[in-house]
């Protein structure tokens, strides 16, 4: 069994990498990019498409705002990625908003960011595979029937992929990257030319059907509501942006410009395509509707309505059908690299938690490939679960996305603020508080926008499922809280000097017996061998017959070690043993009683099945006895020598071993301690 295992957790995430070679797995800017801004990036697939659906209810006209409301979007964007600058030039070492907020704003809104950060790193896993999902089922009707099983093993390959390594993951993932950026480009670039330059008159294939409003006559303040939420909608083009501000630990040296210059690169991508796809979109009048069973009128019989980026595509790319399916395949695969972000964000924030005590310390260790191993396979896990609640529907998910960035955002940015301030009043140097100040209208800006953002985002949606997203990041910060809470008494409780240091007057050695064989006997001798002040074994009575063969086998033999029988009424064996030792302390409260298990070893998975873990389950119980020790000793059987890493073999006759106590045994019921 552990052959099998080793063998195929090396297939699958390759051999392991010595911890001095950290500095190779750090990533150069060009793969970075695709790394960390994937989130960012596939979001031109559906960002868009989100204002034409919001503003379909009220109808074509109201299309006519769809520019203004794109270029409030991207002005967002750039304050954003002008706010990010700042804060990776400030705080290179990966906490991102976390640190930021915590340094400046104190623990508790430090706190309020991570578990934002976390809950929306999640979302981000479950929607990008969910919309990848629903991409692909619209060409093959087998993943449309499968949407769930589909995106569960998206989740699978790419938690595998992180595993091997970030190095290893963004090579995978930076030509898929660039080739869908270029022909986003390419497709946009031609679609303006032949429109603006050349004056063609490109339509797509839904510009002659009527759009039925589902709202008519809206007051003004009705349209201002309106156009807020499809602002809000559209500010999905900002999720993963904060990725690369926790991912600045990854980057090669100096890592905090190459960060900087990453974000500035990411910045004017995401909004080139943005715009582009938003302006194309209103020039070649696509028309999409959230209800387009009920809103499109003139549309052929059983036509299925395909996305803003599809019917783009098709339109530009009429005469060339190969480019179309080029386009499409790559929004799929964008959209599932997109997740890959979260894998990337979710694990460092994890870590900067773990360190700090409010996430389990095993966040914040590498596994064997310097990756956060448990961070990804626990985002994977709670990933899954979205998955399978929401039953991968975006319509659904979508409604819970967002708030959690937006909320690091506003968070981040007011920290960011409160930094600057507390800089320049130490600072003298004019032309380094010049810089201060200009960073400080930056992050400012950056703060007062998302706040607002966060407000109609809360507004719009948190009746129609956002409110989820903010129960989850109150239950993760309170989680959190107590798992810090628990540290803090822990290290209190070890730290105190209340302990004399006297050491207990008598060692009292019990050695559990079931059987007279050579594991016995070899406990028995080690047992001897730490000069105990009193030595005795016990075997439990739970087969008279069998314990009268005992006690006679013993008094045959020249042990001089005394033997006594606990009766069992009930032939248990954990109980009467506790309550045997317990006895031992009530008597001697001052005694150190050592308990010695002795068992044996086996290698095979197939003989595994074949042996209980009763010594096991009493091992576990006395652990919680005060005054009480517990040694195993092993005895190694000869198909134990197929273990890797076993050096000893079939060596059954070498002095008795001790092991780290809470190892995992296994035994068989013949040969349980009693």
């Amino acid at each position: 069994m552990s052959k099998l295992s080793t063998a195929a957790k090396r297939l699958l995430l390759g051999r392991p990498f010595r911890s001095d070679t950290l500095g190779h797995e750090l990533l150069p800017k060009r793969t970075a990019l695709p790394v960390f801004a994937s989130d960012a990036l596939s979001s031109v697939a559906y960002a868009p498409e989100e204002i034409f659906l919001v503003l379909s209810v009220a109808g074509l006209s109201a299309y006519a705002f769809s520019p203004w409301i794109g270029l409030a979007v991207a002005f967002v964007l750039v304050v954003v990625i002008a706010g990010y600058r700042q804060t990776v030039r400030a705080y290179p070492s990966g906490g991102g908003d976390y640190e930021v907020a915590t340094k400046n704003l104190g623990s508790t809104a430090g706190l309020v960011v991570g578990s934002a950060l976390l809950v929306d790193y999640v979302l981000t896993v479950a929607v990008s595979l969910s919309s990848a999902a629903a991409t692909v089922g619209s060409a093959v009707p087998f993943v449309a029937r499968h949407k769930v099983l589909f995106v569960i093993a998206a989740i699978v390959v790419l938690t595998a992929v992180n595993l091997r390594g970030l190095r290893r993951a963004g090579r995978a993932f930076a030509v898929l990257t660039y080739t869908f950026v270029g022909c986003m480009l390419l497709m946009l670039g031609s679609g303006l030319f032949r429109i603006v330059v050349l004056g063609e008159e490109l339509r797509a294939e839904s510009a002659d059907f009527e759009l039925v409003a589902e709202q008519t006559d809206l007051t003004a303040i009705a349209f201002v509501l309106l156009f807020a939420r499809a602002f809000s909608s559209g500010c999905a083009a900002l999720t993963g942006v904060e990725a690369i501000s926790t991912g600045v630990p990854a980057f090669r040296k100096p890592k905090a410009r190459n960060a900087a210059t990453t974000l500035l690169l990411l910045g004017g991508i995401a909004v080139t395509l943005f715009l582009g796809m938003v302006f194309l979109a209103e020039r070649l009048g696509v028309v999409v509707a959230e209800h387009p069973e009920s809103q499109l009128r003139g549309a052929p019989e059983g036509y299925e309505q395909k996305t803003l980026l599809s019917q783009i595509a098709h339109a530009v790319f009429s005469g060339v059908p190969v480019a179309f399916v080029v386009i499409t395949i790559l929004t799929a695969v964008i959209l599932v690299l997109a997740a890959n972000t979260a894998f990337n964000g979710f694990p460092v924030l994890g870590s900067v938690l773990a360190q700090n005590r409010y996430l389990p310390r095993q966040f914040h260790t590498r596994g064997d490939r310097l990756a956060f191993s448990n961070g990804i396979l626990f985002l994977a896990g709670i990933a899954v679960i979205f998955v399978w609640v929401f039953e991968a529907e975006v319509t659904r998910l979508i409604q819970l996305y967002i708030v959690g960035v937006f909320v690091a955002f506003s968070v981040g940015q007011a920290g960011m603020v409160r930094h600057w301030t507390r800089q320049l009043r130490t600072e003298s140097d004019p032309a380094v508080r010049g810089r201060m100040e200009r960073s400080r209208l930056i992050n400012a800006v950056g703060c007062v926008s998302t706040s607002v953002v966060l407000l109609v985002v809360l507004t719009g949606k948190f009746a129609a499922g956002a409110w989820i997203a903010v129960m989850t990041m109150i239950v993760a910060f309170v989680m959190m809280k107590a798992i810090r809470r628990h540290y803090d008494t822990v290290t209190a409780e070890l730290e105190s000097a209340d302990w004399d240091g006297v050491l207990p007057s008598r060692t009292h050695s019990i050695v559990l017996v079931s059987t007279l064989h050579l594991p016995t006997m070899r406990a028995l001798a080690y047992a001897r061998a730490t000069r105990p002040d009193t030595l005795e074994a016990i075997t439990v009575n739970v087969d008279d017959e069998s314990t009268r063969r005992l006690v006679l086998e013993w008094e045959k033999s020249d042990l001089t070690i005394p033997l006594k029988v606990v009766e069992s009424p009930y032939r248990e064996i954990t109980r009467p043993v506790l309550d045997y030792v317990r006895r031992v302390r009530r008597d001697s409260p001052r005694d150190v009683v050592t308990v010695f298990i002795p068992e044996y070893v086996v290698g095979h998975w197939w003989e595994q099945l074949l042996h209980n873990q009763s010594a096991l389950r009493l091992k576990s119980r006395l652990l919680f006895q005060p005054g009480v020790m517990v040694t195993s000793v092993p005895w190694q059987l000869r198909s134990s020598a197929s273990v890797p890493g076993n050096g000893h073999g079939g060596d059954a006759g070498s002095a008795g071993r001790a092991v780290a106590d809470g190892q995992k045994r296994q035994f068989d019921n013949e040969e349980e301690p009693r």
